[in-house]
């Protein structure tokens, strides 16, 4: 697995708060990187960012570069329980213990943890937050999957990792968790209703209804779509949401 590090240069020996970024389908540990401009601000807030890839490299499954939205680059952030996923597609593990355990030990980690993505990413943030309450102090989204178990990209992904019994999606799917969670969860969604994607895929109406007795910021701009450019236009916002709720106690 590659990753993606940003350390802001003023760290020096200080331990600093990580916030990880979980990239949408066809992405890299190198999209996020290059395309949010989100550095500058992570400097000022003296915040890690660390992105890792999207799905496991190599390993050349059958039927794993088919489809763009399934397998290669669209590992949706699920334990896979399905043949031949399963032994390799495990990206809910590496993003909640492998990858903080790399980072923490080599890093200048603080062991404080934020959570953010896009559109699948968001989707991963989401649900990595609302299962792991006490290892994520903040959470927020560009575009996020509310729904996968009603939406396409998230059939198609959640029945081949996942397989039939549609019970073992729930614990992936955001507006579920939310519905189950304690109340009081803060969460970030800035949603472009411009987006190609918006009513089909991403369903945001359904993830608010589900924030029910949770303080869901979900914010709609008229004119965007689902690019970078509205995360870069927006990005600035996200960091200092997460700065204000890491700082140190």
């Amino acid at each position: 697995m590659r990753f993606a590090v940003y350390v802001p240069p003023r760290a020096g020996a200080a331990r600093l708060p990580v916030l990880y970024y979980l990239a949408g389908l066809t992405c890299t540990e190198e999209t996020f990187m290059i395309k949010a401009g989100a550095q500058r601000f992570a400097a000022a807030a003296g915040i890690i960012l660390v992105a890792p890839d999207t799905s496991p490299r190599g390993i050349e499954l059958p039927g794993d570069r088919e489809h763009w939205d399934f397998g290669v680059g669209a590992g949706f952030y699920v334990d896979a329980t399905e043949s031949p996923w399963a032994p390799h597609y495990r990206m809910y593990s590496y993003v909640v213990d492998e990858l903080p355990a790399i980072i923490e030990a080599r890093f200048q980690a603080s062991g404080q943890r934020g959570i953010f993505g896009h559109s699948m990413g968001g989707h991963g943030a989401l649900v990595i937050a609302l299962r792991n309450p006490g290892r994520y102090q903040s959470v927020s989204a560009f575009a996020p999957i509310g729904h996968p178990m009603a939406a396409p990209w998230g059939e198609k992904a959640f029945s081949r990792y996942l397989g039939s019994d549609r019970t073992r999606w729930e614990a992936y799917d955001a507006s579920v968790l939310l519905r189950r969670a304690p109340a009081g969860r803060e969460i970030l969604v800035d949603q472009g209703l411009d987006d190609q994607f918006l009513d089909r895929e991403l369903r945001p109406a359904e993830l608010e209804a589900a924030a029910a007795g949770h303080h869901l910021t979900l914010r709609r701009h008229a004119g965007y779509d689902h690019s970078y450019w509205f995360i870069q236009t927006f990005i600035a916002d996200h960091l200092a949401w997460h700065r204000e709720r890491l700082r140190d106690r």
